[in-house]
């Protein structure tokens, strides 16, 4: 069974530092693209950043050089390093395969708060 289990999230104020982390378990792992996503109340899901099996990295446009993604396929792991956050980086983040074909059951999520 494909499980993913997001932490790391919490209250930060405006211009703080947020690491998440996604732990997978029932795939393998190092073979996967991984993709990091996130909901804001009342809005669809967006990607925030893909990495291939290879380390590869993609971000949109807009959030390219605040945020980081990195793993760690001895640890079946994933992460997400936050830098500069904003109100509006406000949502659940959620891991999941990097193709949305081959998207598994969506974890919990870990909330982010931005806010003063």
């Amino acid at each position: 069974q494909v499980q993913f289990v997001e932490s790391g999230g919490g209250l930060v104020q405006p211009g703080g530092s947020l690491t998440l982390a996604c732990a997978a378990s029932g795939i393998i792992f190092s073979r996967e693209a991984m993709g990091w996503y996130r909901q804001a109340p009342g809005s669809q899901r967006e990607r925030v950043a893909t990495i291939t099996n290879t380390g590869s990295t993609d971000y949109p446009g807009s959030l390219k050089g605040r945020f980081t993604v990195s793993r760690d396929n001895a640890k079946n792991t994933m992460y997400l390093q936050m830098n500069s956050l904003k109100p509006e980086d406000t949502a659940v983040y959620y891991c999941n395969s990097a193709w949305s074909s081959r998207w598994w059951t969506w974890g919990q999520g870990t909330q982010v708060t931005v806010s003063s």
